[in-house]
Protein backbone atom coordinates (compact mmCIF):
# COMPACT_ATOMS: atom_id res chain seq x y z
CA UNK A 1 0.00 0.00 0.00
CA UNK A 2 1.32 3.37 -0.81
CA UNK A 3 1.36 6.39 1.56
CA UNK A 4 1.64 10.43 0.81
CA UNK A 5 3.91 10.79 -1.82
CA UNK A 6 5.72 13.49 -2.95
CA UNK A 7 4.92 14.53 -6.88
CA UNK A 8 7.34 14.09 -9.60
CA UNK A 9 8.53 17.12 -11.57
CA UNK A 10 7.90 17.99 -15.08
CA UNK A 11 10.86 19.09 -16.83
CA UNK A 12 8.92 22.22 -17.58
CA UNK A 13 7.84 22.53 -14.18
CA UNK A 14 11.48 22.23 -12.87
CA UNK A 15 12.39 24.89 -15.73
CA UNK A 16 10.13 27.15 -13.87
CA UNK A 17 10.99 26.82 -10.59
CA UNK A 18 14.97 27.37 -11.97
CA UNK A 19 13.84 30.41 -13.14
CA UNK A 20 11.90 31.63 -10.60
CA UNK A 21 15.26 30.87 -8.05
CA UNK A 22 17.09 32.79 -10.74
CA UNK A 23 15.57 36.15 -8.91
CA UNK A 24 15.84 35.01 -5.49
CA UNK A 25 18.31 36.65 -2.93
CA UNK A 26 21.32 33.68 -3.09
CA UNK A 27 19.75 32.86 -6.36
CA UNK A 28 22.70 30.71 -7.31
CA UNK A 29 22.68 28.89 -4.16
CA UNK A 30 18.96 28.23 -4.46
CA UNK A 31 19.78 26.73 -8.00
CA UNK A 32 21.65 24.54 -6.43
CA UNK A 33 19.88 23.05 -3.90
CA UNK A 34 17.56 22.07 -5.92
CA UNK A 35 19.31 21.14 -8.59
CA UNK A 36 20.91 18.56 -6.17
CA UNK A 37 17.52 17.13 -5.44
CA UNK A 38 16.12 16.67 -8.82
CA UNK A 39 19.40 16.30 -10.65
CA UNK A 40 21.30 14.31 -8.23
CA UNK A 41 18.85 12.71 -6.21
CA UNK A 42 19.93 13.58 -3.04
CA UNK A 43 17.67 13.80 0.50
CA UNK A 44 17.59 17.27 2.40
CA UNK A 45 19.96 15.81 4.88
CA UNK A 46 22.34 14.80 2.35
CA UNK A 47 22.26 18.80 0.98
CA UNK A 48 22.23 20.05 3.99
CA UNK A 49 25.75 18.32 4.33
CA UNK A 50 27.67 17.70 1.38
CA UNK A 51 30.94 19.17 1.53
CA UNK A 52 32.89 21.09 -1.40
CA UNK A 53 35.45 18.13 -1.11
CA UNK A 54 32.82 15.56 -2.46
CA UNK A 55 32.60 17.74 -5.24
CA UNK A 56 36.03 18.55 -6.48
CA UNK A 57 38.61 16.41 -8.33
CA UNK A 58 42.56 15.83 -6.96
CA UNK A 59 43.00 19.37 -8.83
CA UNK A 60 40.17 21.36 -7.15
CA UNK A 61 38.21 21.78 -9.77
CA UNK A 62 34.63 20.61 -9.89
CA UNK A 63 34.73 17.23 -11.17
CA UNK A 64 32.46 14.77 -12.60
CA UNK A 65 30.42 13.34 -10.00
CA UNK A 66 29.26 13.75 -6.46
CA UNK A 67 31.33 11.16 -3.97
CA UNK A 68 28.81 11.37 -0.76
CA UNK A 69 30.18 9.79 2.05
CA UNK A 70 28.23 7.96 4.54
CA UNK A 71 28.70 9.88 7.23
CA UNK A 72 26.05 12.72 5.26
CA UNK A 73 24.15 10.45 3.73
CA UNK A 74 20.87 8.42 5.55
CA UNK A 75 22.14 5.39 6.39
CA UNK A 76 25.64 5.13 5.82
CA UNK A 77 24.37 4.80 1.96
CA UNK A 78 27.33 6.94 0.58
CA UNK A 79 27.93 6.36 -2.89
CA UNK A 80 28.94 8.30 -6.22
CA UNK A 81 26.54 10.02 -8.13
CA UNK A 82 27.57 11.53 -11.40
CA UNK A 83 27.34 15.06 -11.76
CA UNK A 84 24.25 16.30 -14.19
CA UNK A 85 25.70 19.08 -16.43
CA UNK A 86 23.34 21.61 -15.13
CA UNK A 87 23.92 21.15 -11.82
CA UNK A 88 27.58 21.01 -12.67
CA UNK A 89 28.18 24.37 -13.98
CA UNK A 90 25.69 25.77 -11.28
CA UNK A 91 28.25 23.97 -8.80
CA UNK A 92 31.07 25.86 -10.17
CA UNK A 93 29.52 28.95 -10.15
CA UNK A 94 28.71 28.56 -6.77
CA UNK A 95 31.98 27.59 -5.76
CA UNK A 96 33.81 30.35 -7.37
CA UNK A 97 31.29 33.01 -5.10
CA UNK A 98 32.17 30.73 -2.15
CA UNK A 99 36.34 30.89 -2.86
CA UNK A 100 36.08 34.86 -2.57
CA UNK A 101 33.37 35.64 -0.23
CA UNK A 102 33.50 33.29 2.39
CA UNK A 103 36.36 33.87 5.00
CA UNK A 104 36.21 31.12 6.22
CA UNK A 105 35.96 28.81 3.25
CA UNK A 106 38.01 25.68 3.71
CA UNK A 107 37.58 22.64 0.67
CA UNK A 108 38.65 20.22 3.26
CA UNK A 109 35.60 21.24 5.18
CA UNK A 110 33.19 23.80 4.01
CA UNK A 111 29.98 22.60 3.36
CA UNK A 112 28.20 23.83 -0.14
CA UNK A 113 25.61 25.01 1.30
CA UNK A 114 25.44 27.65 3.82
CA UNK A 115 23.43 30.25 5.26
CA UNK A 116 23.98 34.39 5.46
CA UNK A 117 25.37 33.47 9.13
CA UNK A 118 26.41 30.33 9.18
CA UNK A 119 28.87 27.97 7.75
CA UNK A 120 26.12 24.95 7.45
CA UNK A 121 22.58 24.94 7.66
CA UNK A 122 20.10 21.93 8.67
CA UNK A 123 18.11 19.66 6.95
CA UNK A 124 14.97 21.26 8.46
CA UNK A 125 15.93 24.19 6.85
CA UNK A 126 16.27 23.12 3.13
CA UNK A 127 12.69 21.24 3.61
CA UNK A 128 11.44 24.37 4.48
CA UNK A 129 12.82 26.12 1.30
CA UNK A 130 11.34 23.48 -0.63
CA UNK A 131 7.96 24.47 1.11
CA UNK A 132 8.14 28.05 0.32
CA UNK A 133 9.18 27.71 -3.18
CA UNK A 134 6.98 24.84 -4.35
CA UNK A 135 3.97 27.36 -2.41
CA UNK A 136 5.45 30.37 -4.29
CA UNK A 137 4.76 28.83 -7.49
CA UNK A 138 1.48 27.36 -6.46
CA UNK A 139 2.80 23.48 -6.98
CA UNK A 140 0.18 21.36 -5.34
CA UNK A 141 1.69 17.77 -3.54
CA UNK A 142 5.07 18.86 -3.92
CA UNK A 143 7.31 18.64 -1.28
CA UNK A 144 11.23 18.78 -0.67
CA UNK A 145 11.21 15.02 -1.15
CA UNK A 146 9.86 15.60 -5.02
CA UNK A 147 12.89 16.67 -6.89
CA UNK A 148 14.60 12.90 -5.62
CA UNK A 149 11.30 11.87 -6.90
CA UNK A 150 11.93 13.41 -10.04
CA UNK A 151 15.68 12.36 -10.49
CA UNK A 152 14.55 8.15 -9.60
CA UNK A 153 11.99 8.53 -11.97
CA UNK A 154 14.11 9.96 -14.91
CA UNK A 155 17.03 7.81 -13.54
CA UNK A 156 14.97 4.47 -13.86
CA UNK A 157 13.42 5.51 -17.39
CA UNK A 158 17.06 6.45 -18.75
CA UNK A 159 18.99 3.02 -17.54
CA UNK A 160 16.28 0.94 -18.47
CA UNK A 161 16.94 2.04 -22.29
CA UNK A 162 20.71 1.54 -21.89
CA UNK A 163 20.82 -1.86 -20.29
CA UNK A 164 20.73 -0.48 -16.71
CA UNK A 165 18.51 -2.55 -14.08
CA UNK A 166 16.85 -1.47 -10.84
CA UNK A 167 19.98 -2.62 -8.82
CA UNK A 168 21.83 0.48 -10.48
CA UNK A 169 19.31 2.72 -9.45
CA UNK A 170 19.15 1.12 -6.00
CA UNK A 171 22.92 1.78 -5.79
CA UNK A 172 22.74 5.60 -7.02
CA UNK A 173 19.90 6.90 -5.14
CA UNK A 174 21.22 5.04 -1.49
CA UNK A 175 18.60 2.68 -0.99
CA UNK A 176 19.05 -0.36 1.26
CA UNK A 177 16.72 -2.34 -0.64
CA UNK A 178 14.90 -2.66 -3.72
CA UNK A 179 11.50 -2.21 -2.55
Amino acid sequence: MLGKQSKVLTKPQIDRMLNHLSVTRRSTRNQVIFLLSCKGGLRSKEISQIEWNMVVDPDGNIGDSINLLDRVSKGNSGRVIPLHKQLKEKLMKLYEMEKVENKRFDINTSKIIRTERLDQTSPQSIVNLFARWYKDLGYVGCSSHSGRRTFITNLSKKLSLVGGSLRDVQGLVGHKNLQ
